[in-house]
């Protein structure tokens, strides 16, 4: 009489643990021609157009922007990165995000201007993938004190310059302060 509830009390505690696990969970890759492992959010944190742009959310299909950290480990000596992707719609073009000053972080204590790492690794796969083929993919220099602050901030905002000379705003669309100190927890950075 309980054997047949047993598969069924199974299946749904399976169903409810892969339900649970985070899509931004972080991954650890080796890759094996440079033998650099890397650190790397399973997905990038998804930003939307602020509200501000809202009302060009209506009629248009919209510009997108994607961030995430990365820790690269080359043979124990550590060294981090922000990956920052922008994926245009027909919306406002974005400008150069690789140009200086193009792209600046706001978390709650101000502004943080972000600068284009001189030469991010080179590696056989990327830690993320680009949303769009199209779009613009960019890595910025990251220190463990700058991404204790970003995971210390309620509030983290992405601003582009636009090709117009105005500014793009992105919000976040999951709690970043939760997902980036579980990033920084599981790749065993600590408060010291």
């Amino acid at each position: 009489m309980f054997l047949p509830r047993i598969p069924i009390i199974l299946l749904i505690g399976l169903m409810a643990g892969c339900a649970s696990r985070s899509s931004t969970k972080p991954v650890e890759v080796l890759d094996e021609r440079t033998a650099v492992t890397f650190g790397a959010l399973k997905q990038p944190i998804e930003l939307l157009p602020s509200a501000q742009d809202a009302v060009l959310i209506l009629r248009k299909r919209v510009t997108f922007a994607y961030l995430g950290p990365v820790e690269w480990n080359r043979s124990g000596t550590l060294s981090y990165g922000l990956w920052i992707h922008i994926a245009p719609g027909n919306d406002r073009q974005p400008g150069d995000i690789h140009a200086s000053a193009a792209a600046a972080l706001i978390l709650d204590d101000g502004p943080l201007s972000l600068s284009v790492m001189e030469e991010a690794p080179k590696l056989g796969r990327e830690p993320y993938r680009a949303v769009a083929s199209w779009g613009q993919t960019a890595y910025f220099d990251l220190d463990v004190g700058t991404l204790r602050r970003m995971a210390a901030s309620s509030k983290l905002e992405l601003d582009v310059r636009a090709a117009d000379g105005s500014t793009l705003s992105f919000s976040p669309t999951v709690d970043t302060r939760a997902v980036l100190k579980q990033y920084m927890q599981d790749r065993g950075i600590t408060g010291d």
